[in-house]
C-alpha cells in the first residue's frame, strides 16, 4: 500500500514540509561524505526559508498550548495509559519552554553568518558553488567529516524546537482521524462535505500497484479526487477504471 497524504490550510502544508526537510537534513548529516554534508547544508537553507513567517513560532506555541488545555483533563480518566500523557505534556511544556527561550526570527543564527549566506545565495545559481566560486567552501567540504559534522550540529540545534514543536502537532494531527473505504468509480470520486468531516489533513491509502495519483481539491463544502495515471495511455489523465481507497480525515 501507498500513503498520500493532503494539507487542507497552509499552516498545515508549511510543517509538512519542515517535516521533510528535517528529515532529509537529518538523513544526510548523519552521513560522512562531502556530497551528503553538501546535501545537508542546501535542506538546511531551505529550512530557513520555509521557517522565516513571521507567525511559523507563534502558530506552534498556539497549538501546543491549546493541546495541553485538552489533554490536561485526561488526567483523570481511567481509560487513558496515564504514562504516555505524562510524556506528552512533558514534551509540549519543554518544546514551548525552548519557543519561548528563542529571540528572533526562526532561523536568525544561519542569517547572521555571513559565510553561510554566501553560499546559499551562490547555491541558487546552477553550478555556482564549485571551488572556484567558494574556495572557502570548498576547503569546508575537504575537512575531516567529524568537523564537517560538528558544524553541521551547531547550525542544526537552535532549530530543534520548530522540529520538535511541529512534529509534536503532526503527530497529535495524524492520529485524531476518521477512516473509511470509498471507491472512485472510473477514477473520479466527489464528496460532499459536512461539518462532521471537516479536516485540517487527509489521507488517501491505496494499493501501490495502481499506476496512478489521487489529484486532490477540496474546500469546506465539497471533497473532489481525481486519480491520474502516471503510465502507458493514461499518463497525465483520469485512469478509466474504478480505484479502491481508503479515505482518512484528520483533524486537531
Amino acid at each position: 500500500m501507498i500513503r498520500y497524504e493532503h494539507p487542507l490550510n497552509e499552516r498545515i502544508r508549511t510543517l509538512m514540509r519542515l517535516e521533510d526537510l528535517f528529515a532529509r537534513v537529518s538523513f544526510f548529516a548523519a552521513r560522512d561524505s562531502a556530497q551528503d554534508h553538501h546535501a545537508a547544508l542546501l535542506s538546511l537553507f531551505e529550512i530557513t526559508d520555509v521557517a522565516a513567517r513571521a507567525d511559523l513560532k507563534t502558530d506552534l506555541l498556539q497549538e501546543l498550548e491549546r493541546q495541553k488545555q485538552l489533554l490536561g483533563p485526561l488526567r483523570s480518566n481511567p481509560q487513558i495509559d496515564q504514562d504516555a500523557l505524562a510524556r506528552l505534556l512533558a514534551e509540549i511544556d519543554q518544546v514551548t519552554a525552548g519557543l519561548l527561550a528563542q529571540a528572533g526570527k526562526v532561523g536568525m543564527h544561519l542569517r547572521e553568518n555571513e559565510w553561510l549566506m554566501a553560499i546559499k545565495q551562490r547555491a541558487a545559481i546552477p553550478g555556482g558553488v564549485s571551488e572556484f566560486d567558494l574556495p572557502a567552501y570548498h576547503h569546508w567540504l575537504n575537512r575531516d567529516g567529524a568537523a564537517r559534522h560538528s558544524d553541521l550540529t551547531g547550525w542544526i540545534e537552535p532549530f530543534e524546537p520548530i522540529r520538535i514543536g511541529s512534529a509534536i502537532v503532526l503527530r497529535l494531527l495524524r492520529e485524531n482521524s476518521r477512516s473509511s473505504r470509498h471507491t472512485a468509480y472510473r477514477g473520479v470520486f466527489q464528496l460532499m462535505l459536512t461539518t462532521t468531516k471537516v479536516a485540517q489533513l487527509l489521507r488517501i491509502v491505496l494499493e501501490q500497484d495502481l499506476p496512478c495519483v489521487p489529484e486532490i481539491s477540496a474546500n469546506k463544502y465539497a471533497l473532489n479526487i481525481r486519480f491520474i495515471g502516471v503510465s502507458g495511455m493514461n499518463r497525465g489523465n483520469v485512469v478509466d477504471q474504478d480505484i479502491d481507497f481508503e479515505l482518512t480525515f484528520c483533524n486537531l
